[in-house]
C-alpha cells in the first residue's frame, strides 16, 4: 500500500524560536468599555513570510510568555499557512455550497471569511459572531488557509475556470479512502498555538457559512508546541520518527516553482501565486510497529530513530547529513534498504518531484478491535500534483517498506488560491 508520511514527507521544523509582535488581545479589545465590534484587519506587506520576531509587550505576552502574542498577517503575495513555521494545532474542515449559491453567494462568503480571518489572525474579535471561547487569548500565530475543491466550479457557475490540474487523483493500491470524511467544495486549514484558538476560529467560519455552505467533514490534530525542546528541532510523528527531515526550504534553488503556480493561460490564470494542497488522513497501524525492534524500525524507514541521522551516516552523523543511497555496510548490502522509505521517497528516486509538506499528528481514540485510531494528517502543497504527489505516491505505493503500516482513510486534493491584498478577499481574481 502506498503513503506519503514519515521522515521524508511532513512537517517543517519545530517554531520554538517564535517570538512574535507586540499586539492587542481579545480580552484587551473585548474588556474595554464597550468596545464590542472592532472593525480591521491585519497588516503586513504583501509575500513576506510574515511573522515578526520583535519581542512582545504589554498584555498580549500574558502570564506564561509572548507565545499568545504571535501573529501572522493575513494578507499578503501567498496565503498565510502555507510557510510559516507550524502550529501546535489544526482544525481542518471542508465545506459543501447549498444548492443554488452560485457565484455570487460563493462571492459574499468568501469576503465574509476572509475579513473574519484577517480580525482573527490580529487577535481581534470576530463582531456578533464571537462566541467568547478565546476571549483570554493572543492571536497564537493563527493562520487561516482556503483551497477550492473540484465541485466547487461546477456549483458556481464556473466551470470554465476548473484548473486541468485539479482532476481526481488516481487510486492508489491500498487506498481505503472514505469519501464522507474527504473532498468538499471548499477546505479550510487553520493552525495556531491554542487548541481553543484554532476551534474558536473555525466556529466562527462556520456560522458565518450558515445557509450558504455547510461543514461536510472535520479533523483535528497536532504538534509539537513551541518551546517544548530545548532548542528548535524538527518534530517526531507517532511512530516515534523524527519527521520532516527532507522538507523543502524557502530560500532553495526552484523553490518557488515546486510549491506555487506560476501564470497559466486564462483557464488558472487566477491561480497563479497559488498552490495546490493534497490532504491525506493516513492511520498508523501503531500497535504493529510498536511490535518491530528499534533497528528493524530504523530499516524500514532508514534513519536512526534516536537523531534522524540516515543509515548510511557515520555514528557521528547527525539528522542534516546527507543521505547516501549508494554507500554499503561492512557486509555488502545497502546500508539504506532498498524498500526503506527515505530510498524510495527521496526526490532523485522520482524525477525530482518534490512538495511542501505540513503534516500533524492526530489521536482519536479506539477503534472497534482496540487499535489505536491514530496516525497522520497529511498536507503537501505543489504547484502540480501531476507532478509531485502523484508521481511519489505511485512509486511509494509498489515499494515503499513503510506502506505495510499505514492505511490511508480518507483524502482531497484542492487548489488554494493565491494571497489577498489588503482589502480584498481571498478567490477575488477568479470571481471578479
Amino acid at each position: 500500500m502506498g503513503n506519503a508520511t514519515a521522515t521524508e514527507t511532513t512537517g517543517a521544523t519545530d517554531a520554538g524560536d517564535r517570538a512574535p509582535r507586540p499586539g492587542v488581545t481579545r480580552r484587551a479589545l473585548l474588556g474595554t468599555a464597550g468596545a464590542g465590534l472592532v472593525v480591521g484587519a491585519s497588516a503586513g506587506a504583501a509575500g513576506a513570510v510574515a511573522l515578526d520576531r520583535a519581542p512582545a509587550a504589554g498584555p498580549a505576552a500574558g502570564p506564561n510568555g509572548s507565545l499568545g502574542a504571535g501573529r501572522v498577517p493575513f494578507h499578503g503575495e501567498h496565503q498565510a499557512g502555507i510557510l510559516e513555521p507550524q502550529q501546535a494545532r489544526v482544525q481542518l474542515a471542508a465545506f459543501d455550497l447549498a444548492a443554488g449559491v452560485g457565484r455570487d453567494g460563493l462571492r459574499t462568503l468568501l469576503r465574509s471569511w476572509s475579513r473574519t480571518a484577517a480580525l482573527l489572525a490580529a487577535g481581534e474579535p470576530a463582531d456578533a459572531f464571537d462566541n467568547q471561547v478565546a476571549l483570554d487569548a493572543g492571536p497564537c500565530s493563527l493562520t487561516v488557509t482556503f483551497g477550492f475543491g473540484a465541485g466547487l466550479f461546477d456549483k458556481a457557475g464556473l466551470a470554465d475556470r476548473r484548473p486541468a490540474a485539479l482532476e481526481p487523483l488516481p487510486a492508489f493500491p491500498g487506498d481505503a479512502l472514505d469519501p464522507a470524511r474527504g473532498d468538499g467544495d471548499l477546505f479550510v486549514q487553520i493552525g495556531a498555538d491554542d487548541a481553543l484558538v484554532a476551534v474558536h476560529a473555525l466556529r466562527v467560519l462556520q456560522r458565518r457559512a450558515a445557509g450558504t455552505a455547510a461543514l461536510r467533514w472535520q479533523a483535528a490534530g497536532f504538534a509539537r508546541t513551541p518551546g517544548a525542546t530545548a532548542h528548535p528541532m524538527t518534530g517526531r510523528n507517532l511512530m516515534g520518527q523524527i519527521d520532516g527531515t527532507n522538507n523543502p526550504r524557502a530560500g532553495e534553488d526552484g523553490f518557488a516553482g515546486k510549491v506555487f503556480c506560476a501564470a497559466g493561460d486564462d483557464r488558472d490564470a487566477w491561480l497563479a501565486g497559488g498552490s495546490y494542497l493534497v490532504f491525506r488522513r493516513i492511520r498508523m497501524l501503531l500497535d504493529t510497529w510498536e511490535e518491530l525492534p528499534v533497528d528493524r524500525q530504523e530499516r524500514v524507514i532508514g534513519r536512526r530513530k534516536a537523531d534522524g541521522a540516515p543509515l548510511s551516516a557515520p555514528a557521528s552523523g547527525g539528522e542534516t547529513t546527507p543521505v547516501d543511497l549508494a554507500a554499503r555496510g561492512a557486509d555488502g548490502t545497502l546500508a539504506v534498504p532498498a524498500d526503506a522509505h527515505i530510498r524510495v521517497a527521496a526526490p532523485a528516486a522520482n524525477g525530482g518531484a518534490a512538495m511542501l509538506r505540513r503534516g500533524f499528528s492526530y489521536h482519536d481514540g479506539l477503534l472497534a478491535d482496540g487499535s489505536p485510531d491514530a496516525g497522520l494528517l497529511f498536507l503537501a502543497f505543489q504547484a502540480d500534483p501531476g507532478r509531485g504527489f502523484t508521481p511519489v505516491q505511485r512509486k511509494l505505493a509498489r515499494g515503499d517498506g513503510l506502506s505495510r503500516f499505514l492505511r490511508h482513510e480518507a483524502g482531497g486534493l484542492y487548489a488554494v488560491p493565491p494571497g489577498a491584498p489588503e482589502g480584498g478577499y481571498v478567490g477575488q481574481p477568479l470571481l471578479e
